[in-house]
This record gives structure tokens, C-alpha cells and sequence, in this order.
């Protein structure tokens, strides 16, 4: 069979739709037809782009600069013969892939865990019986039936309905379940308004449906989202580029300070040449960082390591660090900045002022607090009343599992309602006892309210109402107040409109009740019988902020990371929301630069909407391609973009932003599929923590880096010094392989787990580019250099009369102790050891003992000696050779107070 894709079904009735797809209402498809589309069309599938195979996953490992120059090197030390070198480079590289395999292997693990939100069966009709298939198993043609709770399995064109509310918030970002309803509509109309027609992601919030598949896997709506991600360049993340950068400046220098120590040894003091090539060749296999590839991956599995337990799961390993180097983080608002719950905050009776209402989330916990203490409801017997009806004029459920967030099922407002009741029912249980529901009649939108007949211990009965406010109002004809029901004149109309007006202002969803006395044999709910109401007051409902973003939104700005909230809900709502966490100070604005922007809004030339994207950090009621021009403008202004979303329609903004954040909870796959980072727990603080955690990443990267730079950098020179001044080699080729393998491969590897240090959310973010060596090193450099190589020089010719191979001992202690003190320098670049706190890391503090034992071990043990030709020091040398050595960490810790102090003053 052959479908139109481009067909519009929602133009035409549902009895055109059965004959274009050659099926029927009643019976449904044959299954030996359904067969023959499964086979023509292919299964119910999307496209699974983000699950990559395990070769793929390890040939990703080996594709790295670092990697080449490493090669390279166990290359020239086989050929020379250091056979050690060869195994231990190799054992490097071997390492560095292992881990980056195993993160991103079980990220994809992670990520396989959390994809629920397309279930894998359906109910159809086939050969005129009701059964239940795998959803892979649709075709088009295929009559379903759905019923509250269920996700859609394909996109539909609606048969009947009953009471149909669908969530489509997953493709459009309207938050608010959508009524639907069989009507053709003719004229054509935005996805979102096509009320006829449900779609594959979606799910059913209220009542029930029978509707025909129009469209399967790719082809469906949520499937043509997905196959366009494949149009969406593949970009090379930002921290691959700075260390392919860092590996062509580490290999240059080894390359030049190589050849200078052949070109002083061999042009100017005429050493043979075969020795003067090993001592070089050692001073390039040394030089060149061939712990940092594993370093920048344990730094990088350390930093995921710490985000999965903090709610975000690294899908691709080098967004670890991207995370910290973000500028700005366009977040979606429901779900992410708010609690995607709808709650009861505000409650209005006539004649009282408006009373609030305490707790968040499903549990029900809360108090009703009216100005300045806690009301009890039993003496209001308005309150009273409309407790009552939110209890009994609903048909949502709480189902409590353990000590867990209760499970809430039923129309997210009416859940709202229940939630509420039981707030009052936890402290005054006897409001609701004994009161029975007798007949319900669920919510219509063409009526706009919903109704139930509930009767009382002593056999009278009422109809509760509860329903859109100005609906409401316009059936009743009296009012509550404290002294009992009197007639509600336009005064009173008044006041409650002008609540209705003030509550919908503060971005809330307004929902009145009222109720009226019936017969005590009336046992049906009857919409034409809903009238001459008693008006009970007004529930104001809002999806609240989580109570923890406020000061994550804090912690952006002091970072200098901006936030811009990108939604599509209302104008108001995102307003409100905005305003409470923090991303802007006011609804004012200016003409310039408004503080919310909506869609059409954004009808724009080029360099308007650029200046839009530059000041105004609220757009509301934006289509995903708007969200995707306001991400490339702010890329193209060098920023670094953070987008989170969870629809189908968020996709291609996330798979183009530099870091995109899906979420776990309520994300589609093809989200979680298209971006680097998933939330476990769809919380926008999740992201803040993943900037710090990716903060503190670089910063170690850089240390790292800083430390291999100049310890390699010192002990080359003084190679080049020693011969320059006429010594011999001061140390022999093993010697300067045996302190690159145990020095710089200890404690780099320690310091890749420094922690934070309180003050990484203070500093401003990198810049685009920002290269990870930069002139910080300089200091360091200027340090390092001259006391290791005066100490080495002081110490050689100390020893030189006694033998060379004494004097050679004495260097390699030498050189190896500064490398191990500078660690401790390179714990911050700014901060003292001792202020943030010297035995804090632990792992600094085990590989500086480490790495003294296995040195001193090389000298004092005969197998050892006889290895690297060592001559026995005393320990009282070795004491003072130690201590001496330590002034690398006492000149660098008197350059940061001398820094601290000269800023100080400047400040």
C-alpha cells in the first residue's frame, strides 16, 4: 500500500479518511492486509540515530592528536631499542581509550534506561476483534483505541471521542492538555490546532478515543523530526579543538628543546654520536605528555562521574568540560525551571481576602494561610465548601509507593484539585466523611465544566461544579459568603471578575466552583440541569518553580552565565515564572529591548532580531525553528549555548547547540538522542551543577597541563644547561625515562581529582577558544626553571669530583623531587596550598609519598642501582637534597602572596 504522506487528513471528515486508507470503522484491517502494509511500509519505528555501536565507540577512542604523537613515539622508541618505553606508551594509549570507551558505553546504558516514553503496545481493531499488538506492528489503516494514560502510537486521524484531552506538549510545547474533538477543519491550520488528529509521542491525558493511523515510524510527525537531524552538521566539540591545540604546542616544544640538546651536545661539546642521539631521543619520549591523553580522560570520567551523581548522565565524553565553558543556557520552561505540576496556590471566596496555599509537588503536605496565620477550615464554611468540592468533583488518583513522590494519574488540573483536598482531609479528616459521589459528568470543552452529584450523612444531595471561571460565573445566581448564601448582585460580579483578572495576571489558571441543591433521588449529572448555581469561589492554579532555581538562576549570573528562558507557553505564565526564579528583574523593559518576546513578535529584519537575542531573556510561544535562529545567532556572537529541551520539536536545537540537554524523565527519544547531556531528573539546577563540575574539569585539564609543561620544560633545560657549561650528560637516557614515568605519571594523575575549591561559580566563563596553555605558565616557568636547574647544576658539580655516576644521582633526585613539590604549586594557580587546605586532596598528598618511595627506592636498592647506574647517597644527602628541592614550592607559594597582595591593593 501506498500512503500520501503529504496528505492533509484533518481537512476532510473521518468517513473520508477510512475509505483513503481503505479500511473500516467497525472491523478495522484484515490481518493478513495489516501483513502486507508491515511489509510495504516497514515496522512502526523512528530512526535510532543516537545508539552507537561498540566498534564505533572504540575507533572513536584512537581518532585524537595526542594519540598520533604518542605512536609516533613508541615508533622511535622501538627503533632505538627502549623496548620499556614502547610498552609503557602503548600501555597509555590502551588505558586512555579503555576509559573513554567504558564512560560513553555506559552513558549509552543510561540513556537506554531512560527511554519510556513511546510504550510498545496499542489496542486495534483487526478482523472486527479488539486486541493488543506491539506498537512496531502498526500500519496505517489500523483502527486504535486509547484511554487516558495511554501514549499515542502513531499519528491519527480521529473517529470518535469522549471527554479527549491529549498532552502534546512533547511536539508543541503547550503544557496544557489540548481538547480534541472529529470535526473536519477546512482551512489549514498549524500542527497544534489540528484538533482531529492525535500524534505519535503524545499521550492521552483525559477520556477516551477510537481514531485510524494515518502514518508510521519516519513518517510520522515525531519520525520527520528525526530523520532532519540527519541534515544537522556534525560539529568537532570545543575541547577536542583546544587539545589537538595542546597536543601541536606539547609536541613542538619537545621536538625544539630535543634538538637543541643535540645541537649543544653534539656541535659544541663534540660528544660521540650515538650517545648524544639517545640523550636526545630520551629528551623527546620525555618531553612529549604521553600520561596527558589519560589524564584528560580520567579528568573528563572523574567530572562524569560526579555530574551522573549530581543528575546528569554524559552522553558524549567531551561535554564534560563544554558544560563549563557555557555563556548562556536557553532553557525550556516546564518541566526544567518549573515542577511540571500543576498546584493549587491561591484560593479567593467573596468577601475575604485571597488565602494561600502552602506545599508543592503530589504529596499532601500544606497549610491554608490566610494574612498573618494558619487557617482552619472547619470555621469557614467557605473554605469548608470548596474543600469538599475540590475532594469529590474530580477524577484524578494518587497512588503512594513508599516514602516516594506519590504517582498521580488524571487530568493534570483536576490532580491539582485532589491534591489540594487532601491537604485539608490530612488535618481535618471529619470535612469529607461519609460524603458519597452518586454520578459524575466529566469535563466538556464545548461546555466548560465538569459535574458531580455527591450526597451528604443525613441523605441530601448537591451537584459540585467546578469549571472555567467566566462559565461558571454566568450560571450562578447566588454566592457563598460567611453568613450563608445570598444573591450575587453585579457588585459582587465585579469583584469576583476583577479576581479572575488579577489571578490570571499572576500567571495562574483560574478555576471557579460553585454548587446547588438537588432532588435526594437524583442519581444523573444532566448538563441542561446545571444552572441557578451558588457561587463557592475561585482556585488559583500554577505550575510552580522548583524551589531550587532561584538560586541556581543566582549562581548563573555571579558565574556570568546568562540565562534566557525559551517557552512555548503563554506570554504572562513565562513572564511570572521568569520574574519569581530571577532571569529578569521586571516586566517592564524597555522599547529597545522588551523583557518577553513572543513569536509573532519576532517578525523581524536580521539585525533587530540579533539585538533581541543580545538583551531580551524571555520568548514565549516560539516554534522550535525560532528556537533554533535564536540559538545560531548567539553562536554566531561567539557565545558557547547550552539548550535544553525534551520534545521531538527541541531536537535540532539541541543537536546544534555546543552542549544539548535533554531531559530524562519526560524527554522523547529523539531528544535524548540529539543532545550530549541528559538530566535524570529534568531539574534546571542539574545544569548549574554540570557547569560547575565542567568548570572544574578544565581548571584540572589546565593544572595537568601547567604541571607536564613545566616539569618537562625544567628538565630539558637543564639537560641543555649541564652540557652548556661544560659538565658531561647529567643524566643518562633511562634515568630521564624512569622520572617521566614515575613523576609526571603519578602525580598529573593526581591532580586530574582536585576538587573545587569554593570559588569555580565566581569566575567568568572561558572564552570561545580559549586556549588551555595560556600566559598564566609564565610565573611558573620563571619559578620552576631557574631553582631546578641551579639546584641541579649546584648539586652535580657538588658530587661531580667524587664520580659521575654519584653526581648523575644526585641530579636525578633533584629534578625528581621539584617535579613532585611543583605539584603542590599547581594545586590552584592562584591560591596558597594551605588556604585550600593542604591534605585536602588526598590523592596529591598518596602520589607525592608514592612517587619520593619509588625514587628513592631507584637509589638505594642494588637491582635498581645497577639498572639506571646509580651510586648510594646517605640519607642525610638524601634529606637535604629533598629539602632543598622543596623551594620550588616555597617560591611559588611566596609569588601567589606577592600576586594576591599586589591585587589586593589594586581592588
Amino acid at each position: 500500500m501506498k500512503t500520501d504522506q503529504d496528505f492533509a487528513y484533518y481537512n476532510v471528515d473521518a468517513e473520508e479518511t477510512i475509505n483513503k486508507l481503505n479500511s473500516d470503522r467497525q472491523e478495522g484491517l484484515s490481518q493478513k492486509e495489516a501483513r502486507k502494509r508491515l511489509r510495504e511500509l516497514g515496522p512502526n519505528k523512528l530512526p535510532e540515530k543516537g545508539t552507537t555501536s561498540i566498534i564505533k565507540l572504540i575507533i572513536k577512542q584512537f581518532k585524537d592528536f595526542l594519540v598520533l604523537v604518542l605512536f609516533i613515539a613508541a615508533v622511535i622508541s622501538y627503533f632505538t631499542g627502549h623496548m620499556v618505553d614502547v610498552y609503557v606508551i602503548f600501555g597509555v594509549i590502551l588505558v586512555n581509550a579503555a576509559i573513554g570507551f567504558f564512560q560513553e558505553y555506559k552513558a549509552e546504558k543510561s540513556i537506554a534506561a531512560l527511554k519510556k516514553l513511546i510504550k510498545h503496545d496499542a489496542m486495534v481493531m483487526r478482523n472486527g476483534e479488539k486486541k493488543v499488538i506491539e506498537a512496531t506492528k502498526l500500519v496505517p489503516g489500523d483502527i486504535i483505541l486509547l484511554e487516558e494514560g495511554k501514549s499515542v502510537p502513531a499519528d491519527a486521524r480521529l473517529l470518535e471521542v469522549k471527554n479527549l484531552s491529549v498532552n502534546e506538549s512533547s511536539l508543541t510545547g503547550e503544557s496544557v492538555p489540548v481538547s480534541k474533538e472529529t470535526e473536519a477543519i477546512e482551512e489549514e491550520v498549524s500542527l497544534a490546532d489540528r484538533k482531529n488528529m492525535i500524534y505519535k509521542g503524545t499521550h492521552v491525558s483525559r477520556g477516551t478515543c477510537k481514531a485510524i493511523v494515518t502514518a508510521t515510524g519516519g513518517k510520522t510527525q515525531l519520525g520527520e523530526i528525526a530523520e532532519s537531524l540527519q541534515d544537522v552538521e556534525e560539529k568537532e566539540s570545543e575541547f577536542r579543538k583546544k587539545t589537538r591545540r595542546l597536543a601541536k604546542i606539547m609536541a613542538t616544544i619537545a621536538i625544539s628543546t630535543a634538538i637543541v640538546v643535540f645541537a649543544v651536545g653534539y656541535f659544541f661539546r663534540g660528544f660521540e654520536f650515538d650517545d648524544i642521539l639517545l640523550v636526545t631521543i630520551a629528551t623527546l619520549v620525555s618531553s612529549i605528555p604521553e600520561g596527558l591523553p589519560a589524564v584528560l580522560s580520567i579528568v573528563l570520567a572523574i567530572g562524569a562521574n560526579r555530574m551522573a551523581r549530581q543528575n546528569a548522565i554524559i552522553r558524549e565524553f567531551t561535554a564534560t568540560e563544554a558544560a563549563g565553558s557555557l555563556t548562556v543556557i536557553l532553557s525550556d520552561k516546564t518541566g526544567t525551571i518549573t515542577q511540571s505540576i500543576l498546584t493549587v496556590k491561591k484560593l479567593f471566596v467573596p468577601g475575604q481576602n485571597e488565602f494561600s496555599v502552602s506545599g508543592s509537588g503530589y504529596k499532601p503536605e500544606g497549610e491554608i494561610n490566610g494574612e498573618d496565620e494558619q487557617v482552619e477550615v472547619e470555621g469557614n464554611e467557605q473554605l469548608k465548601k470548596m474543600s469538599q468540592i475540590a475532594a469529590f468533583c474530580n477524577d484524578a488518583s494518587l497512588q503512594q509507593k513508599d516514602q516516594d513522590e506519590p504517582e498521580a494519574s488524571g487530568d493534570p488540573t483536576e490532580v491539582s484539585l485532589e491534591v489540594f483536598s487532601l491537604k485539608v482531609k490530612d488535618k481535618e479528616p471529619d470535612l469529607f466523611k461519609d460524603i458519597k459521589r452518586i454520578d459524575d459528568l466529566p469535563f466538556n470543552a464545548e461546555q466548560k465544566f465538569r459535574a458531580s452529584i455527591v450526597e451528604f450523612p443525613d441523605g441530601d444531595r448537591e451537584c459540585f461544579v467546578v469549571g472555567a471561571p467566566e462559565k461558571v460565573l454566568s450560571l450562578s445566581v447566588k454566592y457563598l459568603s460567611g453568613k450563608g448564601e445570598e444573591e450575587l448582585k453585579d457588585k459582587n460580579r465585579e469583584e469576583i471578575e476583577k479576581q479572575i483578572d488579577k489571578m490570571t495576571g499572576e500567571a495562574m489558571r483560574v478555576i471557579a466552583c460553585a454548587y446547588h441543591e438537588v432532588d435526594k433521588d437524583k442519581d444523573v449529572a444532566d448538563p441542561e440541569e446545571v444552572s441557578d448555581l451558588v457561587f463557592t469561589g475561585l482556585y488559583g492554579i500554577i505550575d510552580p518553580a522548583r524551589p531550587e532555581v532561584t538560586e541556581a538562576v543566582k549562581l548563573c549570573r555571579k558565574a556570568g552565565i546568562r540565562v534566557v528562558m525559551v517557552t512555548g507557553d503563554h506570554k504572562k505564565t513565562a513572564a511570572a515564572i521568569a520574574q519569581e526564579v530571577g532571569i529578569i528583574d521586571n516586566l517592564e523593559g524597555t522599547e529597545e529591548c522588551p523583557a518577553v518576546l513572543e513569536e509573532t513578535e519576532l517578525d523581524v529584519d536580521e539585525d533587530t532580531f540579533s539585538r533581541y537575542t543580545e538583551c531580551v531573556n524571555v520568548f514565549a510561544r516560539v516554534s522550535p525553528q525560532s528556537k533554533l535562529k535564536i540559538a545560531k545567532t548567539l553562536q554566531g556572537k561567539n557565545n558557547l549555548i547550552g539548550m535544553t529541551g525534551d520534545g521531538v520539536n527541541d531536537a535540532p536545537a539541541l543537536k546544534t547547540a555546543d552542549v544539548g540537554i535533554a531531559m530524562g524523565q519526560r524527554g522523547t527519544d529523539v531528544a535524548r538522542d540529539a543532545s550530549q547531556i541528559v538530566l535524570s531528573d529534568d531539574n534546571f539546577a542539574s545544569i548549574v551543577n554540570a557547569v560547575r563540575q565542567g568548570r572544574i574539569v578544565f581548571r584540572n585539564v589546565r593544572l595537568t597541563s601547567f604541571f607536564l609543561v613545566t616539569t618537562n620544560f625544567a628538565s630539558t633545560l637543564t639537560l641543555i644547561a649541564a652540557i652548556g657549561v661544560g659538565f658531561t650528560y647529567p643524566l643518562l637516557p633511562t634515568q630521564i625515562l624512569w622520572i617521566n614515568l614515575v613523576t609526571d605519571g603519578i602525580m598529573d594523575i593526581s591532580l586530574a581529582t582536585e576538587p573545587d575549591h569554593g570559588d569555580i561559580m565566581e569566575e567568568k566563563p572561558q572564552k570561545k577558544g580559549a586556549p588551555i596553555l595560556n600566559k598564566m605558565i609564565f610565573p611558573y616557568l620563571f619559578i620552576i626553571v631557574p631553582v631546578m636547574v641551579g639546584l641541579a647544576l649546584l648539586v652535580f658539580n657538588h658530587y661531580h669530583e667524587e664520580s659521575v655516576e654519584k653526581a648523575r644521582t644526585g641530579v636525578f633526585l633533584v629534578v625528581a623531587m621539584t617535579q613532585v613539590f611543583n605539584a603542590f604549586n599547581m594545586r590552584s594557580l592562584r591560591k596558597s596550598a594551605f588556604k585550600i587546605g593542604f591534605f585536602k586532596n588526598k590523592w596529591v598528598i598518596i602520589a607525592f609519598f608514592a612517587s619520593i618511595i619509588l625514587q628513592i627506592a631507584a637509589i638505594k636498592l642494588p637491582f635498581m642501582q645497577s639498572i639506571f647506574h646509580f651510586k648510594d647517597l646517605q640519607w642525610t644527602d638524601i634529606g637535604v637534597i629533598t629539602a632543598m628541592s622543596g623551594l620550588v614550592f616555597v617560591f611559588g607559594e611566596l609569588y601567589k602572596f606577592i600576586r594576591n597582595r599586589i591585587n589586593h591593593q589594586d581592588h
